[in-house]
């Protein structure tokens, strides 16, 4: 690894606009950062992908590789990804800083506690809900119903057994008895607040409008109202300042926030954003999971709110993906019949890509025990779709294994200036942006809405928020609700079960399916395999 101080300097960026966090990690000051007023100068480009296998494509890693790939043919360039929570690499994936020779360094720090922003988060989302409960215990002058409280709190880790809990038991002195439970970190409107929020006052701002409950009358109870908004930023005070780190061959990289996809917006800050932008001629983002949750909510949420545009879509393929969409086993080849099947799913995503107004870039990330018939099979589908396909190796091969792919996506940049483009205006209904989204980017005919979530809107127009845009939580690992179901679907109905505010976020949160807030441990969680050494080192991620 090279210095922390080397990295910035090759940024333009002085020693003195970094606070240091040893010799391989700083964050930028807020000084350093550039405003939001400015047009950034880099273009950006986004990674995004089919959906995946329950063990992931290689999103972050066909990102960094492409960034070092871009670096390798002579090109100025920085990454802007999201942190790794400790959910997931305590539990599936054990790890969450890309592989092998595409790695963001030090892998092992970040992947643990990093500079601290998932705690700082977790800190400021349990301060306002001890506020709340504090408030509630003390009968203050806000009135407020115990039973109308929908502010949980959150934990970085996965636990499904804290998912319904009972707070307040044990007598008057330990407060008032209620129902409530907790989300993981990833999934707190803290976490979106700060990935969306663009400077200091953009982020009291939003915390302010946090809406944490209702009173006996009825009125909405928030953040503000409960006098939180100044020790919860102050507790964020160091978190939204973006952090710089670099992979593995010595690419920048602007490594801040991390919503989960599946059930956020699952996208790093707009801080981030801009400042690779800023200080780079290409910047290489990605947005969580396949494009259907990460990438949607990239242009419609974090673009529309932000005003920032990427001038390239770069959709990730693999050959296991579509092994299992085509009605096959991920682990190992079958009849390429498999592949050919699975191409439908691929073609879907193109449609949906080609909605924004983008022709993607397709990265086919290539995995030990890939037949060359597949990888094959894939590159035609591909060119009857009209698309540019590059073959990935970077896992093994770092940049180099990317260069074709980085040469596919200037070129792609220099062909077409992508109109900014929506799929739904923000003064149409609620229910008609969840199915235009439903329809458009999933596939299904017509959403259906429980009697929770029809009266769940029914408050939201009255309370006069349903021109926010719309976070859809669902699935990762399907089009549809439903995780069993693969490949392209037609004609099925996207359940909606509720929809919540996130007006510090500023959008509706729809949660559909079965999807839960706080994701648990697998049969074998990566943590039965992490450990640290007599040396002080950690192993296993």
């Amino acid at each position: 690894m090279r210095p922390i101080l080397d990295i910035a300097a090759a940024l333009d960026l002085h020693p003195d606009a970094l606070m240091c966090y040893g010799e391989h990690m700083a964050k930028l000051r807020l000084s350093a950062l550039p405003k939001k007023e400015a047009k950034p100068k880099g273009k950006i480009i986004l990674v995004s992908a089919i959906n995946p296998t329950r063990s992931g494509e290689g999103k972050t890693t066909v990102s960094i590789g492409l960034a070092q790939g871009l670096a390798r043919i002579g090109q100025r360039v920085a990454l802007a990804l999201r942190e790794p929570s400790l959910g997931p690499i305590f539990g599936v994936k054990g790890g969450g800083t890309g592989g092998d020779r595409c790695q963001l360094e030090p892998s092992t720090r970040i992947n643990m506690h990093f500079t601290g922003d998932l705690h700082a988060i977790g800190a400021a989302h349990n301060l306002l809900a001890a506020l709340l409960d504090n408030a509630i215990h003390f009968r203050s002058e806000l009135d407020l119903e115990h039973r109308q409280v929908f502010w949980r709190r959150v934990l970085d880790v996965n636990d499904r057994a804290l998912r319904q809990t009972v707070i307040g038991l044990g007598g008057r002195l330990n407060g008032v008895p209620r129902e409530t439970g907790f989300d993981i970190t990833a999934a707190s409107e803290v976490m979106a607040i700060l990935c969306l929020s663009e400077d200091l006052a953009d982020l009291k701002a939003r915390l302010g409008r946090i809406l944490v409950g209702f009173d006996r009358a009825g009125n909405a109870v928030t953040a503000q109202s409960l006098q939180a908004t100044g020790a919860m930023a102050a507790l964020l005070q160091d978190a939204i300042l973006p952090n710089l780190v670099q992979s593995t061959e010595g690419v920048p990289a602007f490594v801040h926030g991390g919503p989960f996809g599946n059930i956020a917006h699952g996208c790093n800050s707009v801080i981030a954003t801009r400042t690779a932008a800023a200080c780079a001629d290409f910047a290489v983002t990605e947005a969580g999971f396949g494009f259907d949750l990460g990438a949607e909510k990239f242009f419609d949420i974090k673009c529309r709110s932000s005003g920032l545009w990427p001038s390239v879509v770069v959709l990730v393929v693999t050959a296991r993906a579509l092994r299992i969409h085509g009605g096959g086993d991920p682990a190992s080849p079958g009849p390429i019949q498999e592949i050919e099947r699975g191409l439908a799913h691929l073609e879907h995503h193109v449609h949906s890509v080609r909605a924004f107004g983008f022709e993607p870039v397709i990265a086919i990330n290539c995995f030990e025990g890939d037949t060359q018939q597949e990888l094959a099979t894939i590159e035609k589908g591909c060119t009857q779709l009209g698309l540019t396909a590059a073959l990935f190796t970077g896992y093994t091969d770092g940049g180099a294994g990317a260069e074709a792919l980085a040469h596919a996506v200037i070129a792609a940049v220099a062909q077409s200036t992508p109109p900014v483009r929506y799929l739904y205006d923000l003064d149409s209904p609620p229910e008609e942006k969840i199915a235009a989204i439903a329809r458009t980017i999933y596939g299904a005919s017509h959403i259906e809405l429980s009697r929770t979530a029809r009266k769940d809107l029914e408050r939201i127009r009255s309370l006069g928020y349903d021109q926010l845009p719309i976070c859809i939580a669902k699935s990762h690992l399907s089009l549809s609700g439903d995780p069993t179901l693969g490949n392209h679907l037609s004609k099925f109905i996207l359940p909606v079960e509720s929809v919540r505010i996130a007006a510090g976020a500023g959008y509706l949160l729809v949660l559909t399916g079965d999807i839960v807030t706080m994701p648990g441990l697998p049969h074998d969680p990566a943590a039965h395999r992490i450990d640290l050494s007599e040396d002080g080192e950690i192993m296993g991620i």
